[in-house]
């Protein structure tokens, strides 16, 4: 049986007085959203900057919120999106749009980038109303709420995930959010922050995860081991069954979380997954760490735990504790910078730091809760110079794409893959819709420092956002906007790819040249 969950009321949370039943969208100042920046995992293939850049709306409803979504002139057109109130399911509606892709029964992130969702004012709550990432990059979601999200009884939303990634997503932050349910799966609820399906370079931050059968999974079978690369850190996870989190395949960092009340088990690593834990707390809980529930052996690197008041099982079958005595049994290297605070101040710091409306306040790695200074809103710039940016000289050297292969993403009618490395201008590759990737491959491993895309006449700056993918490791390159000629750390390879994420019109792709230097 599931002992009882505690339910903490949320009060004093009321919608502004301008807005009415279907919410509003209000132009804003440029807004102080994720001041101090990302950190773990979020940091790395590109980064996370989420709407930075973009316009800021204010919205009171899940129906605005899509609404806000759906009026960008792209689906990667950057934009920060402050909520304020309680969005559930009798303000949150469908809006359809080219930019968007939104759904009624959840706060829909579907095949875009580039977005910022951050509670203000008197607090946003997200009641009974999931948030789902789908087939989405360089996501921020901030200071927000989200609670009793369920996949069975009434009403149900988003699977009964709290917050759900899946289909290749990459790039998202969620920082001081609170996200908790009123008990198991036979109460109705699933996972409070699950990935699958190809779900990269996360973090989740000085969070609160409360009151759940399930904290969080990373995959979501042992077939399942696409995903990884996620930071936790500096997080409660407070009475929950298990899950904190379940990692199969991939790598997890965990540093910083306090556990208290974990009834099963914590963080279960299994699949090949391998985590490192570092200067946790774990307090009153059992079976903190280990690989359980599977024969398929996971791993972990530890240091600097603390375990108070920690009971663990016996080895037998598919329970394989770490303890009594955790020991490392692989090493896992971290390629971010990080502090560590000491494990015996966990607990204070996390409690003056995790969770929505605790003023976004962070550890600076010496265990003493600071406010980030607010980001400087920009100054008028004056008028835009009339002067147009020089265009960059042509490449020099041997056009490395003659010869090649290609290949890509689904091609519009009339056009081909070949076109793109021809010599002939008036040819072209178009996707079939308005994204997609196009790619330059070799027998041979070969050394490129630099493209230059070149658009078809009569599409000149059709082209907005786009990544260059190291298609073999599936690293980023480099990354920005607008065609042109690219340049990038020399890198050997057999495959490059040009991967258009945003558009502003039909993206025609005249030629992908590439050189070594």
């Amino acid at each position: 049986m599931r002992r009882a969950v505690a339910l903490r009321l949320y009060a004093g949370l009321a919608t502004m007085g301008l807005a009415t039943a279907t919410g509003v969208v209000l132009t804003m100042p440029a807004a102080s959203a994720a001041p101090g920046g990302p950190t773990g995992y979020a940091t790395q293939n590109g980064g996370t900057t989420g709407g930075a850049g973009g316009q800021t709306v204010r919205a009171t409803t899940g129906t605005a919120i899509h609404q806000a979504l759906c009026s960008r002139a792209s689906s990667s057109t950057p934009i920060t999106i402050q909520v304020e109130g309680t969005i559930n399911h009798g303000n949150t509606s469908k809006v359809s749009g080219d930019s968007c892709n939104t759904d009624d029964d959840r706060i829909e992130l579907k095949q875009i980038s580039n977005v910022t969702i951050v509670g203000v004012g008197s607090g946003a709550v997200f009641d009974q109303l999931g948030i789902h990432i789908r087939e989405a990059s360089n996501i921020i979601i901030q200071n927000v709420t989200v609670k009793n999200v369920k996949k069975s009884g009434s009403p149900t939303s988003n699977g009964g995930d709290a917050i759900g990634m899946e289909s290749g997503v990459r790039n998202v932050w969620v920082d001081h959010v609170t996200l908790e349910a009123s008990g198991g799966e036979s109460e109705g609820f699933d996972g409070l922050f699950d990935m699958k399906d190809d779900t990269k370079y996360v973090t989740l931050s000085y969070s609160i995860l409360r009151n759940s059968g399930r904290g969080g999974l990373v995959g979501s079978s042992e077939s399942d081991r696409s995903n990884g690369f996620v930071t936790y850190h500096h997080n409660l996870y407070e009475n929950i069954d298990s899950r904190t989190p379940l990692l199969r395949g991939g790598i997890g960092h965990m540093y910083n979380n306090h556990y208290v009340g974990i009834s099963k088990s914590g963080i279960n690593s299994r699949a090949g997954a391998r985590a490192r834990v570092d200067n946790n707390y774990f307090e009153d809980s059992k079976d903190v760490l280990g690989t359980f529930y599977t024969d398929e052996a996971g791993y972990w690197q530890v240091g600097g735990n603390i375990f108070d008041n920690v009971t663990w099982s016996s080895r037998s079958g598919d329970n394989n504790p770490a303890g009594p005595n955790p020991q490392s049994n692989t090493t896992v290297s971290i390629p971010y910078s990080y502090d560590l605070d000491g494990a015996d101040c966990v607990p204070g710091v996390v409690s003056q730091t995790a969770g929505a409306d605790k003023g976004l306040k962070v550890s600076d790695g010496s265990c003493s809760p600071q406010t980030p200074d607010p980001t400087p809103t920009p100054t008028d710039p004056g008028p835009t110079p009339t002067d147009p940016t020089p265009t960059p000289s042509q490449p020099g050297g041997t056009n490395l794409s003659i010869g090649a292969g290609s290949d890509g993403s689904g091609k519009a009618s009339g056009t081909s893959y070949g076109n793109v490395r021809d010599g002939d201008m008036g040819t072209y590759w178009s996707p079939t819709g308005s994204t997609g990737s196009i790619s330059i491959k070799w027998g041979s491993v070969t050394t490129v420092s630099k493209i230059n895309i070149r658009e078809a006449a009569g599409s000149e700056g059709n082209i907005g956002s786009w990544r260059v993918v190291d298609h073999d490791t599936g690293a980023v390159l480099t990354s920005g906007s607008g065609a042109g000629v690219i340049t990038f750390p020399q890198t050997s390879l057999r495959k490059i790819t040009f991967e258009i994420t945003g558009s502003s019109g039909t993206p025609r792709v005249a030629e992908f040249e590439t050189y070594a230097g």
